[in-house]
């Protein structure tokens, strides 16, 4: 009959790993969550880059932009007594939300003498901030 030794891992050797395992976590989940923030960002700017483009078409066919009371919801549904209104001129039913699911803020006319002016408040929904709580506006 043979005798059979059991082998296992040391306390050492498990705390070892443990440490180990804890400096990784340290230096990867840091990166991971500036990488997923920068990527809610770029996705704002995108989508305002889809609104520009919608709001350029409604322009040509309502031959001015939608006013502040009429906002971006003028892009998924005709405003009251519209005749020219070919859209909609976005691809969804609704108007989306912010990546971080406010809505996007449409002013008419905008700062300086633009026509209009978008914008989304970042995370924290406020006005001005900086990093993550930074606004996105265009123009």
């Amino acid at each position: 009959m043979k005798c059979r030794t059991q082998h296992g891992f040391t306390l050492v050797e498990l705390l070892v790993v443990l440490v180990v395992l804890g400096l990784l976590i340290s230096i990867v989940v840091p990166r991971a969550i500036g990488y997923l923030s920068g990527a809610r960002s770029d996705t704002a700017r995108i989508q305002m880059e889809t609104f520009v483009a919608a709001l350029d078409l409604y322009r040509l066919d309502m031959r001015g932009y939608p006013s502040a009371e009429a906002g971006l919801h003028a892009l998924v549904a005709p405003p009251a007594g519209s005749t020219r209104w070919r859209g909609p001129y976005l691809s969804k039913p609704e108007v989306p939300l912010d990546p971080w699911d406010n809505p996007y803020i449409y002013q008419s006319p905008g700062p300086n003498g633009a026509p209009y002016r978008l914008l989304s408040r970042g995370v924290d929904g406020q006005e001005g901030g900086k990093d993550e709580d930074a606004d996105i506006a265009v123009p």
